[in-house]
Formats: C-alpha cells, sequence, structure tokens
C-alpha cells in the first residue's frame, strides 16, 4: 500500500444527476479519497482528463472467444441456432495459451471502450473430449490473467453446463463445457480464489443446460460464498416451448421453484417473458442484463427491459457475443429498441442509461464500490472527448445526452483503472498496439 495521493482534474464530470465542470478527484491506493468541485484549473502535478468524465464502464455479459466471429457469422441467413454451430468450430480450438492472448486483446479493446470491468460468463472449461487439464481451472485461470495484463477487473462466472437440453447428454462439443454433476462443477469452481482485480461468481448456463435437480447446488454454492450468479434466461422461445414441455412451466418459474432468483442473481436477456415471468423476476428483485446488440445481430428479439424494471428488477448491460464492443452502444440500443417495440420515444434518461452501464453493472457484478464519482469508491473512471464530430457542438451541459445518444467507444479518450491510467489519449499503456494483438490471436485459431 501506498500513502501518494494522485489526482486527476476532470474537465467536466457526471456525478449521477449532473454534469459538473471542473472537478478535482483526489485517488489514494486505487481509491477516491476526496471530490472537489470548483477548481477552476488543474493543480500542480494533476493529471488532467478533457472531456466529459464518467464512471468506468461496466461490461455485465461477456463471452470473450465470441469475440473471434465477429464479421464471419455475417454471411448468408439463419437463426441463433445455426450461428451456435460455428461458435462451437470456435470454442473446439482454443487452448488455454490461445485463449489468453485472445482474451487479453478482447479486454484491452473493451479498455479502450471505457470498460473498466467485465463479467466473464465462462463455460469453456476442459481440452477437447471433456478431459480436464492438469490445473483443472486453466482456462478460468487464463482469463483472469488475461484481465489483469489488459488493466480491467473481472469477474469470472463459472458456468455450470451439463447437459445438451432437459436431460440430452452433452454433444460432442458440449463436452468442453461439462463438469458431469452440478456437485463436481462445484468442487472444482471452488478452487477459483478471489484477487484484488477479480472476483469469482457462479453461473447457472440456462435451464436447458443444467437439469432442474442439479439448480439449486449451484445456487447454494454461490449463496454460501456471497457469490453473485448469473443465468441465461429465455432468450430463445425454443428454450421456453422446451422447458413447458419437459417441467410444465417457463424457465423463469423454474428457477424461482428452485432457488434461483433472487437479489444477487441476474438474468441474462429476459427476452421473452409472459407478464407472471415479469412479477416473479422483479418480485425477488433478480436483476435484468440486457445485451441490445447481440440480441439483434441474432434475432432473439426484444426484451421487455421497461416492465422488468417497473417490476422491480434492476438493469444492467453487457457486450455478449462482442459483435460490437461499445457499452455506450448498448445503452443507447435498449431506449431505441424500446422505442421501436413501442412506438413511443423517452423510456429512459441518459442518467438512467448511464447508471445501467455504470453503477448498477458494477454492483450485478458483485462490485458494489464501484460506478461511482464519489469519496470511497473504486477510482475507474472513463473520459469521452466532446470535441469528436459525433459528440461536437451541443452545450457541456448536456454531456450525458451526447455520449449516450451520439457518442461511441471510439470516443473514449481516458480510461482510468483503480487511479491507473490504462487508455491515455486513445492509446493503450498495457497492450501497445490492439489491433494487432487481435488480429494475431484471431489468427492463432485458424493456423
Amino acid at each position: 500500500m501506498t500513502t501518494d495521493t494522485t489526482t486527476y482534474w476532470l474537465e467536466y464530470a457526471w456525478l449521477a444527476t449532473h454534469v459538473e465542470p471542473a472537478v478535482a478527484v483526489d485517488v489514494r491506493d486505487g481509491r477516491i479519497t476526496a471530490v472537489r468541485t470548483g477548481v477552476a484549473a488543474p493543480p500542480a502535478g494533476a493529471e488532467p482528463l478533457r472531456g466529459l468524465t464518467v464512471p468506468g464502464l461496466a461490461n455485465a455479459h461477456s463471452h470473450a472467444f465470441h469475440r473471434a466471429l465477429r464479421g464471419t457469422v455475417q454471411v448468408g441467413t439463419g437463426t441463433f441456432w445455426t450461428w451456435r454451430e460455428l461458435m462451437y468450430s470456435v470454442a473446439d480450438r482454443l487452448t488455454p495459451d490461445t485463449y489468453h492472448r485472445l482474451a487479453r486483446a478482447v479486454y484491452a479493446e473493451m479498455a479502450l471502450a471505457g470498460i473498466t470491468a467485465v463479467g466473464e460468463f465462462h463455460y469453456l472449461h476442459h481440452a477437447p473430449g471433456g478431459r480436464p487439464y492438469a490445473e483443472p481451472n486453466a482456462m478460468g485461470e487464463a482469463l483472469i490473467a488475461a484481465a489483469a495484463e489488459a488493466g480491467i477487473r473481472i469477474t469470472l462466472l463459472d458456468a455450470a453446463y451439463l447437459s445438451a437440453g432437459f436431460g440430452a447428454p452433452p454433444d460432442v462439443h458440449q463436452l468442453r463445457f461439462c463438469d458431469g454433476t452440478a456437485e463436481a462443477w462445484a468442487e472444482r469452481a471452488s478452487a477459483l480464489e478471489d484477487r484484488p482485480h477479480a472476483r469469482i461468481g457462479a453461473a447457472v448456463h440456462s435451464v436447458r443446460a443444467v437439469p432442474a435437480d442439479q439448480l439449486g447446488t449451484v445456487a447454494d454454492w454461490a449463496r454460501a460464498r456471497g457469490a453473485v450468479l448469473h443465468v441465461h434466461v429465455s432468450e430463445q422461445t425454443r428454450e421456453n416451448d422446451d422447458c413447458r414441455a419437459a417441467h410444465g412451466c417457463t424457465p423463469a418459474r423454474l428457477l424461482a421453484d428452485h432457488g434461483v432468483l433472487g437479489p444477487r442473481t441476474t438474468g441474462v436477456h429476459h427476452t421473452h417473458l409472459t407478464e407472471d415471468d415479469i412479477r416473479l423476476i422483479g418480485a425477488s428483485r433478480t436483476g435484468t442484463c440486457m445485451c441490445p446488440t447481440t440480441e439483434r445481430d441474432l434475432a432473439d428479439g426484444i426484451g421487455p427491459a421497461a416492465e422488468l424494471q417497473r417490476a422491480g428488477s434492476t438493469l444492467s448491460l453487457g457486450t455478449d457475443s462482442h459483435a460490437v464492443i461499445d457499452l455506450l452502444e448498448e445503452a443507447r440500443a435498449m431506449e431505441l429498441d424500446e422505442r421501436l417495440r413501442t412506438r413511443r420515444r423517452g423510456h429512459w434518461t441518459a442518467a438512467a442509461l448511464l447508471r445501467a452501464a455504470t453503477a448498477d453493472g458494477h454492483a450485478a457484478l458483485g462490485w458494489p464500490d464501484a460506478g461511482t464519482i464519489e469519496p470511497g469508491a473504486c477510482a475507474d473512471f472513463a473520459t469521452v472527448a466532446l470535441d469528436s464530430v459525433r459528440t461536437a457542438g451541443a452545450p457541456a451541459r448536456m454531456g450525458a445526452e451526447i455520449a449516450v445518444f451520439a457518442g461511441t467507444g471510439a470516443d473514449i479518450r481516458h480510461t482510468v483503472v483503480a487511479g491507473r491510467h490504462v487508455v491515455r489519449d486513445g492509446a493503450h499503456t498495457l497492450v501497445p498496439d490492439v489491433p494487432a494483438a487481435l488480429t494475431d490471436a484471431i489468427a492463432a485459431l485458424s493456423a
């Protein structure tokens, strides 16, 4: 630990409710110790961040290896299920080393887009054929190391994946994902440990991938560990139909009946829900992670985010398959998709969308002490340029609206994590050439 204090001077700061000009933020040991307003010029030795500085963005749902699919899956037609076959072909080729290289580049891309924490929904556990590695968590450890080297925080959401669908044995591709039983999953996951930049969470891949009588084992593990728990829910109508055929109820009801829902749980997608599902999710205070760019890329549909929030479900955002990596676009898309669905504008304010992308996303990942610019919080923030071709022209007091409804990840000028400058003037300080790192890591998978 150090007693040194670093001061960042924010030309404009988003302080949860408004844009405040000329703010000095003091940082010690990775946390904000003071926020001082009305500081007209950068104090001596302070690092100036010109533009609008917001809390670091939280990417609440990621599958890092899907980044290798970008572009290649945009040929022809199909559905989620045909896309999944292409995804399996990439998963089949990954090793701990190649996954580390790819994830490091992907997480560096996230940092360039202002993302300071990622929830990695991780189910690629074993070698091809399902053989455990000598280090059973070699793939998960590769992801944790990749995040450290890219300079961002990670919540490794270690996923139980035991079935090809409602009791069917895993297919040849899914053997890599499978621990056999939830008890075996729990034993392996228990060896993973938190560290300063990493927290361990749990995941139920889906109700089709974890038999109903084993859902409680995963939920109990998360509860005993005080860990967050994530689960894909009703992403596809076929999942709902199959669940009704197998259990006579919807996925949300099945999860509730087995103790999976609750305030430490986040359902990812929540796309095809009944009114009863929405009430059930809201009443249990289960969170909702929307991934609009993936949901539209895979032709999944538009989920009832507004109704879920009104029912009591807190919203967060993720980039999921990484069709793009841009949390500002995800925030904008949630509002714009709702406009298309309802043919009415203005469902969320820019402030509400920023909260989903920051404080509420961090809370969903088990980092409740991140996502705000206030004393005691993690010193994680991102600066959006207000003078790019997309953001120039409007008054700075409208900075939140500019960032959410016009800005993109390309407008991120600086990213600071735990008080350390990870992206400075648009350049990553730890991964010198992120495009080259991505190119090399993806090329290695087809070598």
